[in-house]
């Protein structure tokens, strides 16, 4: 355990099939739709002692889209591959809350928490691309505050829907006959703002209650969001070095949890970071370095234009500063947004230095194993986050893996060995005792 009480590190891992450049060494070219690619990315963060694995997911590209968004695996279909593979980490998928409906979405994540024997988790994002909407039958994104009340109301009915079944409602007697207790099936007969959902779920609960919640919005109204019903949180981490950025984010969203009656130490705080690890900090460099060499100006053009919802910025020279644009990406992904307008103007940088920033983020957490470990160690002691999901090419992460993972465990603040068989345990979450269950019990009323 920890050397500081019970809290303890927590790691998890992109699953993200692409990772690193297509054209690098080493990496495979057609990573992204390989499941043996997610597979190996899962099997890294096993042979770590990792939380969890990660996928991310856009459900829109257009010509102009970056390469690894081209032809990529459907997050369920692949977590449920890797879930075959692994024993221990857990799995989390990113599902959208404004184009689905709740029953599917609870069903679907339910069905891998079963699959997997109590490791699933649910991303549950907004969708902030345009075109999201249009490939679900829609005329344009929803207003942003507009998604997050669609959001809460959705996080509302699955939550409901797994509540379906009490713990221990298929006993599948053989010599008794008994085969289901139907007093432990409940109805949610949902009547709602935005849906309308009678249930109950057709699968029972899983060993650890139901998936585990994670939401990623950084706006205000996100923070809210998360604080309100996310168990973890992907929050925003663009300055990497300013610690007192990150504590101010993990403090605002803490209180928030505990304004809702929730315990803040339940509810964790996950920033991505990249790490690049070698002998010496020069080494460290010149990998960083040698990362952007495939990274053309077009390209990283591109990726940054998606954070925008596919503003065009080729209209501006490359190499001067960007004009003023006023709140472009209001109802896109609008945190990234407002950081990387607002870094444009405070740096005075070019279009071409803003979108390499955006493509390959130089983070500050490329060094030493020592010198990684000690960043990891003070953001961890000093409430800035409960702990990080790394990034990277499948060498970066089995490296952090080999190199910074002992120092962490000798220094007491990451498992040596597993010591819990489902997501929820692994990141010390109370188990969801069944509503209907302790209403039964008296310990709840109506």
């Amino acid at each position: 355990m920890a050397d500081n009480g019970q809290r303890q590190l927590k790691l998890g891992i992109f699953l993200q099939g692409g990772g690193g450049h297509w054209r690098e060494e080493g990496v495979r070219a057609d990573g992204a739709a390989r499941i043996e690619t997610y597979q190996e990315y899962a099997r890294i963060g096993e042979a770590g002692k990792f939380d969890f694995g990660f996928i991310a997911d856009s459900a829109y590209i257009t010509k102009d889209s970056t390469i690894p968004f081209l032809s990529r695996l459907e997050p369920m279909t692949a977590l449920s591959a890797v879930a075959a593979v692994t024993k221990h980490l857990g799995l989390v998928g990113t599902f959208t809350t404004s184009y689905s409906e709740p029953f599917t979405t609870a069903r679907q994540l339910a069905s891998l928490d079963v699959i997997s024997d109590g490791r699933a988790g649910w991303n549950a994002v907004t969708s902030a691309l345009e075109g999201v909407a249009r490939n679900h039958g829609h005329d344009k994104l929803h207003d942003h505050a507009l998604r997050y009340r669609i959001a809460a109301e959705y996080i509302e009915v699955v939550r409901g829907l797994w509540n379906s079944w009490e713990d221990g409602a298929f006993p599948r007697n053989k010599e008794t006959g008994e085969y289901v207790d139907l007093d432990k099936l409940h109805t949610l007969n949902h009547v709602g703002e935005f849906f309308k959902v009678q249930g109950p779920l057709n699968i029972e609960r899983s060993k650890q209650g139901h998936p585990v919640i994670f939401q990623a919005g950084a706006s205000d109204t996100g923070r809210d969001l998360a604080a309100r019903y996310a168990d973890a949180i992907f929050s925003s981490f663009e300055e990497s070095g300013n610690i007192a950025k990150a504590q101010e984010q993990y403090q605002d969203v803490k209180r928030r949890a505990a304004a809702y009656g929730r315990d803040p130490e339940k509810v964790l705080l996950f920033p991505s970071i990249a790490p690049i690890v070698a002998s010496t900090r020069e080494e460290a460099e010149r990998l960083y370095e040698e990362g952007n060499r495939f990274t053309d100006p077009e390209y990283a053009v591109k990726y940054l234009s998606r954070y925008f919802s596919f503003f065009d910025f080729s209209q501006f020279p490359l190499d001067e500063p960007l004009p003023e644009l006023g709140d472009i990406g209001k109802n896109s992904f609008r945190s990234t947004a407002e950081y990387y307008l607002r870094i444009a103007k405070e740096e005075n940088l070019t279009l071409r230095q803003l979108a390499l920033r955006a493509t390959n983020p130089r983070g500050d957490f490329v060094g030493t194993p020592e010198y990684v470990a000690d960043k990891i160690e003070r953001f961890f002691k000093e409430r800035a986050v409960d702990g990080f999901i790394l990034s990277g090419s499948h060498a970066n992460l089995r490296n952090f893996v080999d190199r910074v993972v002992p120092i962490l465990q000798e220094r007491g603040l990451f498992r040596k060995e597993y010591e819990a068989d489902t997501l929820r345990g692994h990141l010390g979450l109370d188990f969801p005792e069944n509503r209907y269950a302790l209403e039964r019990r008296g310990v709840l009323t109506r």
